[in-house]
Formats: structure tokens, sequence, C-alpha cells
């Protein structure tokens, strides 16, 4: 019987660059330290899948196996298909025959794992919970869709993208959930403010949005709330809320990384932070009981 810490664990997006978090997690796989509620935006909610079904490694094969197979990530796939992660490829062949995920794991009740998605026309946030959504995948797949380089995902009769719009990382969540402790683990290091969203990218998301105005709304204020929520992690960290794990130097792999060895040296980077982290993370939330 495996043991689990009453506690939450937050995972922030960044695409490629979620392999620091790949590297964090597998650190606590390897030394068998299991949170009970799991939430992720993004890239995140990837890899909290396969921190869930406790799949040490998936993460960083698959994106450094594939990272320059076009059936896995093309800028081709964003013309055609409007995906430039293909989803059909990593939960079909990828995930059936390649490097199979391991569903039963996944779904068992002793952790709570949700994905976090903006809905296109409130542009609020929806945490879709693996025990109740009726299609997970998609659930996962809208959380890390990017606006304009993918497609909307119809979720249960409605459309969402990328939950980063909304809400970058969901600590929040965790409190509202009644967890009075979360592990964030961020993907840029200390320090590290968004740029306010620039014009070329403003006419691009008023163009192809138009219909759809408060996910504008979103799109634009997304630096504005990203940074706010930094300062308040810091505070939080402080108060003894919130154990922020992150990236020790500025990270210079980019969103749609090409080189396998920046990709590999990020992800030894996390696996060093989480181990560094373990007996903080056990005392941390055995403050919980």
């Amino acid at each position: 019987m495996m043991d689990i810490l009453k506690g939450a664990l937050c995972l922030e997006g960044g695409s490629l660059r979620g392999l620091f978090t790949a590297g964090v997690l597998d650190a606590f796989l390897d030394n068998d330290l299991y949170i009970e509620y799991v939430n992720g935006v993004s890239a995140g909610s990837m890899n909290g899948m396969n921190y869930v079904s406790k799949q040490r490694g998936r993460s960083k094969r698959i994106n450094l196996k594939y990272l320059h197979d076009k059936r896995y990530i093309s800028f081709k796939n964003m013309f055609t298909s409007r995906q430039i992660f293909n989803f059909d490829f990593l939960f079909g062949d990828i995930s059936n025959k390649y490097d199979p995920f391991d569903w039963e794991a996944f779904n068992d009740k002793s952790q709570k794992y949700e994905a976090v998605a903006t809905d296109v026309i409130t542009g609020e946030s929806t945490y879709f919970d693996r025990d109740e959504c009726s299609d997970i995948v998609a659930g996962v797949e809208a959380s890390a869709s990017i606006p304009v380089m993918s497609k909307m995902i119809d979720v249960e009769g409605r459309k969402y993208l990328d939950g980063g719009v909304s809400t970058s990382i969901a600590y929040k969540r965790a409190f509202d959930l009644g967890y009075p402790r979360a592990v964030v683990v961020l993907t840029r290091e200390e320090g590290y403010r968004k740029k306010p969203v620039n014009k070329v990218n403003e006419s691009i998301y008023k163009r192809y949005f138009k219909p759809l105005p408060r996910l504008v709304d979103k799109l634009m204020s997304v630096p504005e709330r990203y940074n706010a929520m930094q300062k308040e992690m810091e505070a939080l960290a402080n108060e003894g809320k919130l154990l922020i794990i992150r990236p020790p130097k500025k990270v210079i792999v980019q969103r749609l990384e090409k080189s396998v060895a920046k990709l590999e040296s990020l992800y030894n980077e996390g696996y060093e932070e989480g181990l560094k982290n373990i007996e903080n993370i056990k005392k941390f939330l055995s403050q919980n009981l």
C-alpha cells in the first residue's frame, strides 16, 4: 500500500519547458513521493497524467524521442489540422502502441487529478476532474491547446483552449478544495516576469477571436495576471502556504525548443530540484494532518 501525502500539487505549463517538471516528478516517483491532489495547466496537465499513472520517465521519453517527428510536432499540422502538437498521435499510436499509457494506474482513486482549461466563451477556468469528466483525454487536450496554434477542443458540448489563458498556475484551486498547503512546480526561474502582449499578437488575437470578446480580454491580460500571481505566490510561500519548486537559473529553453541537449539539461535540473525537495515536501505537507 503506497503512502499518499495529504496535500496538493499544482503544475505550470510552458510546452517543452515542461521537461523541467518531468524531471521533478520523476524524482518524486523514484522516492515514492505521492501527493493526494494533482492539477496541471497545459503541459502541466500531461506531466500530471504520467505522474498519477506512476510512469517514471514517460514524459521525457516521448518529448525527446518524438521531438523531430512531424507526426508529433509540426508547423504544417498547425495549418492543416490546427494542431501544432498532434494529440491524435500522442493519445493514439504513442499511448496505445509505442509507449502505452497505464490507464488502470491513472484511474486509481487514491489520487485525485484535474486538468485546467479555458472556456472560450466565458474566458474562465474549467477544472476537468478525471472521475467526473466523461472524456478526460479531451479535457487534457483542451488544457494544452495553444491559442491560434491549435484548434478549440470540444469537451461535453463546450469549446475550450489552453488553461494558461485563464489560470497560469492553479494553486487557488487547491485552497478552494480545502487544502491548506500546496506544492507548486513552475517552469520559469525566480524573478521572471512576462512582457505585455505586443501589437502584432494583439491584432492577431482581436482578428482571430473576434466573436469571443471575453477570451480576447483574457489573452490580453495574461502577462499582468501572471506577474501578479508570481508576487502572490512569493508572499504565500513566505506565509508557509506554498512550497515552490522552480528552475534554479535562467531558462533558455523555448516553448517549441528543437535542441534535445537543452531539453535533457532542463530535465536534469528538474530532477535535481525534485530530489533536493523530497524531505522538505514531506515536512511541509505533514503539517496538513
